[in-house]
């Protein structure tokens, strides 16, 4: 099986096969291999000058050393502008942490929201920086979500805490989980073909 991820394609092969036989398989799919490589997202560098989405839209980066190490935004007469202040070495990190502050303060709350709706609880609650998956559940309701969401669109993010947290109740994604998830976010089938077409993008953007 090949997957398009952030940094290229991912091959997934049976175990056994012999590594003869995947070059062969290669061989014989060059061209194929090449067009699925071209449509693989490029990977920007987080720097001043480039754009980044914040809940969809699109940011300017701005870097400003006059004050400390904080992140603003603001905008001018060409757009929305995301202004990070204090040292240029630290851009990157400062951009990633405020964007993993807002995951944490915007989807703690729509945890709450689709939890009391389900009559559920989570257990914990947490964030990382993931290279495919965006969200997960636990048997025991643990709750993961990638940081990175909160440059979708609002309507993909509350989508992908309904998302998991329908998973509370259906440990699975047969029928009743996406009537679930359907009753939670009326907008399941949009966004989560959005994020199918554009998440790859979103996990592509490097903030080292």
């Amino acid at each position: 099986r090949i997957d398009s991820g952030g940094q290229g394609l991912r091959i997934t092969v049976p175990p056994g096969l012999r590594r003869g036989e995947v070059e062969k398989f290669l061989d014989r799919h060059q061209d194929w291999l090449e067009q699925r490589l071209a449509k693989v997202p490029t990977r920007p560098q987080v720097r001043p000058g480039i754009k980044i989405p914040v809940r969809g839209v699109a940011h300017r980066i701005v870097h400003d050393p006059s004050k400390r190490g904080t992140v603003t935004i603001s905008r001018d007469e060409r757009g929305p502008l995301l202004i990070v202040h204090g040292e240029r070495v630290h851009l990157p990190r400062r951009i990633a942490d405020y964007l993993k502050r807002e995951a944490k303060r915007e989807i703690e709350k729509l945890v709450v929201k689709h939890t009391e709706a389900l009559g559920k609880r989570a257990k914990a609650i947490r964030f990382k920086d993931t290279s495919s998956r965006w969200g997960s559940c636990t048997s025991e309701g643990n709750l993961s979500f990638s940081w990175r969401i909160m440059m979708a669109p609002a309507p993909v993010i509350n989508y992908l805490v309904a998302h998991e947290v329908a998973h509370l109740k259906e440990m699975n994604h047969g029928p009743k989980f996406w009537k679930l998830c359907e009753k939670l976010c009326p907008d399941t089938d949009r966004c989560k073909d959005w994020l199918k077409r554009n998440g790859g993008a979103l996990q592509a953007i490097v903030f080292d």
